[in-house]
């Protein structure tokens, strides 16, 4: 049975580091419940985890929810995106799930360009927005990656030294 909980435990925490790259899959949750469930499956004993780390994970977990939900916002505002564009990069990224991966890309892209050019702006001023929540996006991925990663490793620590 040992196995089978390490096995499950190892899958979720790199799914969930998987999810931090890829669109659609859940990311720093998996890794927290790869971290519950070996909790719940060895309470006690030399390989265990306290519950301070499960507590980090979880503080960990709302961090990277805040970095993906401001971070295409910061790179449009600072790139001078208006309300349009923010709207039309809502309406882009809800129109894109319904497109696969591709569409989960290119629909928020797609949308916050027809907001902008929709509000008024100039083709290459409406561009330059959309490049910055490209650019807003691509940071908050890498760091959400970075974040992940000190999740597990925070795990591993807690198992080896804790």
């Amino acid at each position: 049975m040992t196995t089978l909980w390490w096995s499950l435990t190892i899958v979720l925490m790199i799914a969930g580091l998987l999810g931090t790259c890829i669109p659609m899959l859940p990311d720093t949750p998996l890794i927290l419940a790869g971290a519950v469930v070996h909790k719940v499956a060895f309470p006690e004993g030399a390989h265990t985890i306290t519950w301070w780390t499960i507590g980090a994970l979880v503080l960990l977990m709302l961090v990277s929810f805040v970095i993906e939900f401001i971070s295409g916002a910061v790179g449009a505002k600072y790139f001078g995106a208006t309300r349009y564009g923010a709207l039309g990069g809502f309406i882009g990224a809800v129109v894109g799930l319904f497109f696969g991966l591709p569409g989960l890309f290119i629909g928020p892209i797609l949308g916050v360009l027809a907001g902008e050019l929709i509000g008024g702006k100039q083709l290459v001023d409406a561009g330059k927005t959309t490049w910055g929540t490209v650019l807003g996006a691509t940071a908050g991925m890498v760091v959400k990656v970075g974040l992940g990663l000190v999740m597990i490793g925070w795990f591993a620590v807690d198992v080896v030294w804790g």
